[in-house]
């Protein structure tokens, strides 16, 4: 392990929920390196907790280990694991589905249950709401530290029942390509596809192109315009809409200096549906 340990929770920052599994990690060791992915996964969101993950783990160094909470289960039967992934980083979080992108993504080797008879902060056994001081980032830390190896965090758990979420895929009919919108670029209120970047290669869509965008939550259309494809946000006018590969390489929709998931009242998840094709030439006679 490499002392870096890294924490994401829906917790926020108005309380000392965060600080408090700080404490408890630097109890463990001083010498460990404490980062954040975020600490703003809105409450209960397992998909976006999920997603986050996916989004960060693989640019950091190989053996990190990352405290996932976002626990609406808390104190039930759900399990509680540690994972490995084949990129060699260490997932340490509930059983509830924050493992998904990351399994189907990069793989995970395997995943074992924490014994909480071992690795569970002393004292804090009559407490069965905030694992994530207790279970979690107590295990993360002593993992990370090499105060523990993997083999020590509990039994292995067959891959095949670690819970996974729904995740819609990409289909193509027509020329026509039908996603899903995962999630938002949040500060800036661009809409984040998982319409991989070569479903535009294989439909011959360009740089330049003009294509037509339709948006529906629940079957419902809330938006439809035609927009260009761009390299960046200044190949359009300011306030116009566009399409873009985001840092993941997916497929992005945003307006340039503007907020579109605040301009559209677009929502994310499993019933946000995006469709979009090459927009007809107009021929002028």
């Amino acid at each position: 392990m490499n002392n870096l340990l890294v924490f994401q929770s829906d917790f926020g920052l108005a309380d000392g929920a965060v600080s408090a599994m700080y404490g408890v990690a630097k109890s463990v060791s001083t010498d460990l390196a404490l980062y954040d992915v975020t600490h703003d996964i809105p409450a209960y969101n397992i998909f976006e907790a999920s997603y986050r993950l996916y989004q960060t783990t693989t640019y950091w160094p190989e053996e990190t280990v990352f405290v996932s909470v976002v626990d609406p289960g808390v104190g039930s039967k759900r399990l509680s694991v540690v994972a490995k992934t084949k990129n060699n980083h260490y997932i340490v979080t509930p059983d509830n589905g924050t493992l998904t992108h990351l399994a189907q993504s990069v793989g995970l080797v395997e995943v074992r249950e924490i014994d909480e008879e071992v690795n569970r902060l002393a004292k804090s056994y009559e407490s069965y709401t905030f694992h994530g001081r207790d279970v979690y980032a107590y295990t993360g830390a002593r993992l990370a530290s090499k105060t523990i190896t993997f083999e020590e965090v509990g039994t292995a758990v067959d891959l095949d029942n670690i819970v996974q979420l729904e995740t819609p895929q990409v289909e193509l009919e027509d020329s026509l390509i039908k996603g899903n919108i995962d999630i938002l670029d949040v500060r800036f209120g661009n809409l984040w596809t998982n319409i991989d970047k070569d479903f535009f290669s294989k439909e011959g869509i360009n740089y330049g192109d003009t294509l037509e965008v339709a948006i529906f939550n629940e079957n419902r259309q809330i938006y439809r315009n035609v927009m260009s494809f761009g390299k960046s946000f200044t190949d359009t006018q300011v306030g116009e809409p566009l399409l873009y590969i985001n840092s993941l390489e997916k497929i992005g929709v945003a307006l340039n200096q503007g907020s579109f998931a605040d301009a559209y009242h677009i929502k994310t998840g499993i019933q946000s549906k995006i469709s979009i094709r090459k927009a007809a030439k107009i021929v002028y006679c």
